[in-house]
């Protein structure tokens, strides 16, 4: 995923096929959600000019991040695609495009960085696995419960607590008057 420019430049006018698989397992040092990672596939297609270079890629691979309820093993599917630019020479602001463009530092362009910067960004704040759907955890004297079963019990009867029955009885006399 490193090149020279000058290697780039032999493909000025037939571009450039990406297809590589990379290992990225230094990502779990980074964040320490990520509990294991499959080897990413890039795979994409580099267009190739005398001022820029613009990379279309995809990433591919697979998460295995902790479970927000459980704790379980989640494998979290990735499919990212991206454009990204590098300026070969100094452009004016003014010619420069709304896109997000890199500049080139020494005469090599390397996309691994930027491979794992976007996985970052990829991680999300929590998944829940499929099998945590229908156990929910409870322990001594309490329980997780769905929005549904909240609902149909306070819809139930609940017995009235001694100390507030004559207030309820207040209510019911003020809505007879």
């Amino acid at each position: 995923m490193k090149w020279s420019t000058i290697q780039l430049q032999k493909f000025r006018n037939k571009g450039l096929a990406i297809d590589e698989m990379v290992d990225v397992h230094d990502l779990k040092e980074i964040e320490p959600q990520i509990r294991d990672l499959s080897p990413i596939h890039v795979t994409g297609r580099a267009d190739i000019s005398s001022e820029k270079i613009t990379f279309h890629l995809r990433i591919q691979g697979t998460f295995v991040l902790p479970c927000a309820r459980t704790l379980n093993d989640v494998h979290y599917p990735i499919d990212i695609q991206t454009l990204e630019t590098f300026l070969l020479k100094s452009l004016p602001y003014e010619e420069m495009e709304e896109e997000e463009v890199h500049r080139v530092q020494g005469d090599v362009i390397d996309l691994l960085p930027i491979v794992k910067e976007l996985l970052l960004l990829e991680v999300p704040m929590q998944v829940f696995s499929d099998e945590a759907e229908g156990e929910l955890p409870s322990g001594k004297g309490w329980e997780v419960m769905s929005e549904e079963d909240a609902l149909s019990k306070d819809e139930e009867e609940k017995p009235i607590d001694p100390r507030l029955a004559a207030l309820s009885k207040f209510f019911e006399k003020k809505d007879e008057s």
